[in-house]
Parts: structure tokens; sequence; C-alpha cells
């Protein structure tokens, strides 16, 4: 079997943040986001490796592939969920008039919208994330505990805050919401702005799916 391997991205590591400082941008980007990009392409070795991981011997109490595969989520999704994350931080721009709208009409007014994001923030152990529903058309706020549990089938992610201890213990301890309010004045609105557009834009391809 082909063997896929990622590569990090070097040009998303952010410096010079507001209240995120780069001795905390340090060990999270190069320690937590490359380790994952490190193990998903070990796992993607051993998958490739039919010997090791015999597609035959598949079971779900345990096999070799299973573990593999459910791994490779893990790992997987902690690669995007912080290409994503870092990739809208550094302060600029602002949300546009669609944007903006939108927020407005799916959650009353873009305070609440904020309010939810950092419920969400302070609730979930993993990430907080502001999608649009590929099925509904709407914008929702959604929690993870782990990469891979508690996703929400067919979001497309706006904005994505890592709510990890990795992503703030250093400039933060363990207060929580202090580094969530520093990331929220970090978000870099051109780029959340261009992902909003091409996700109407695939919503209106998709719409009917289901």
């Amino acid at each position: 079997m082909a063997v896929h391997k990622l590569q990090p991205k070097d040009h998303l590591k952010p410096s010079g943040l507001k209240g995120i400082s780069n001795e905390q941008i340090e060990p999270h980007f190069e320690a937590h986001y490359k380790g994952y990009v490190t193990k998903y392409n070990e796992i993607q070795e051993k998958l490739a490796d039919l010997n090791f991981s015999d597609r035959s011997k598949a079971n779900q109490n345990y096999s070799e592939y299973r573990e593999l595969k459910v791994e490779e989520t893990f790992n997987y999704m902690g690669v995007v969920l912080h290409e994503l994350y870092f990739g809208h931080l550094g302060a600029k721009g602002q949300p546009s008039e669609a944007l903006k709208k939108k927020v407005e009409e799916d959650f009353g007014s873009w305070d609440a919208c904020v309010q939810e994001i950092k419920a969400a923030g302070t609730a979930f152990r993993g990430w907080a994330i502001l999608g649009l529903d590929i099925f509904s058309g709407r914008l929702v706020v959604n929690g993870l505990d782990a990469h891979n549990v508690y996703n929400l089938t067919g979001l497309i992610p706006l904005i994505v805050l890592d709510t990890y201890e990795h992503a703030y213990y250093v400039d933060y301890k363990n207060k929580r919401p202090p580094y969530i309010d520093a990331f929220l004045e970090n978000i870099n609105w051109d780029v959340v702005n261009e992902r909003f557009d091409k996700a109407m834009k695939a919503y209106e391809i998709l719409k009917g799916l289901v």
C-alpha cells in the first residue's frame, strides 16, 4: 500500500501575539503539533505493512488494525485542528458583514455567539469550534473532549479554540478564562472571513445531500 505522509506547516507558527507569548507557542507548535504529525506518519507506515496490520484479523474487541485506525483519527485530527488554530492567530482585520449577519441570524447577536464560544471553551477538555453545519446551513458551536471525540460530521470549522492546558499553561498556569480572552483578541479575521466564504459555497454545492 502507498504511504500517505504529512509535513508540518512551519509557516503557520505565530509570534508576537498579544497575551499569548512566544514561550507558550514554542512547545505547543514544536512538540504538540509536530508530535501529531510524527505519530500520524508512523501509523501510516504500519497500516501500509499488511503483515503488521492484518485486515483478516480485524475485530471490535482488539486488533492491531482497529488500534491503528482509532489512533489514526486522533493524530490526524490533532494535526488538522492545530493547523486551523495556528492558522488564524495574529490579530488582523474585522469580521465581514456577511459573517456578522449570519452570526446574528443563527445566534441572535454577535455577543451571544462569543459567549457560546467562551462557554464551550470552558466546558470542554480539548477544543471549542464555531463552524458551519453542512447539513442545516447553520453556524453552530461544538465542543470536543479530544481531537476525535464529539466531532460533528459535516461541520466546517471557522474558529478553532484549543483548550488543552498545553495551549496556555506557560502563560496562565491553570487559568483558562484569561487565555480564552487572549485568543479571541488574536483572531485573524481575514482568515476566518475566507473560511466562512468557502464554507458557504460548499454548503450551496452540497445542499440537499440528505
